[in-house]
């Protein structure tokens, strides 16, 4: 029975490797998926900004990845690698260095990211129990 489901699995990982998934940006792009939906799973990718990019290339929306020629693989890759787009390392790097920074400067927003709780003038009385549950556990390290 066990050599049973492991043929199997092999079997089902040969067939995915076999239809070589797109990677830009070191993310693997679902072949199953629309472009603009598969799009969104590179970080600071959202459905408006991948539309953009999609019109500046000319793809359609509805293409699946899977039907993606190796000509719009290569645009889209350039596009994205180029300095237009913050995405990845580079804008997570960003967003941690403002909030260092906020935290430096000790403005309320900053002692707010420090505690953990939310910090854009959410109710916390009622709502936010896990941010407050969060919190508890840094304030007593």
């Amino acid at each position: 029975m066990e050599k049973l489901w492991l043929f199997a699995l092999i079997q089902n990982i040969s067939s995915v490797k076999g239809k070589d998934m797109v990677r830009i940006l070191g993310n693997n792009l679902s072949n199953k998926k629309q472009i603009y939906i598969a799009l969104t799973c590179i970080y600071g990718i959202g459905i408006p900004t991948a539309k953009n990019i999609l019109t500046q290339l000319n793809i359609a929306y509805n293409l699946k990845v899977s039907d993606l020629t190796e000509q719009n693989i290569s645009e889209l890759r350039d596009l994205l690698e180029t300095e237009i787009f913050k995405l990845e390392g580079d804008l997570k790097r960003s967003i941690s260095l403002n909030i260092k920074r906020l935290i430096d400067i000790n403005s309320f927003r900053g002692r707010r990211h420090l505690k953990g709780l939310p910090a854009r003038g959410q109710r916390t009385r009622t709502n936010n129990r896990t941010s407050r549950r969060q919190s508890f556990f840094i304030n007593k390290k």
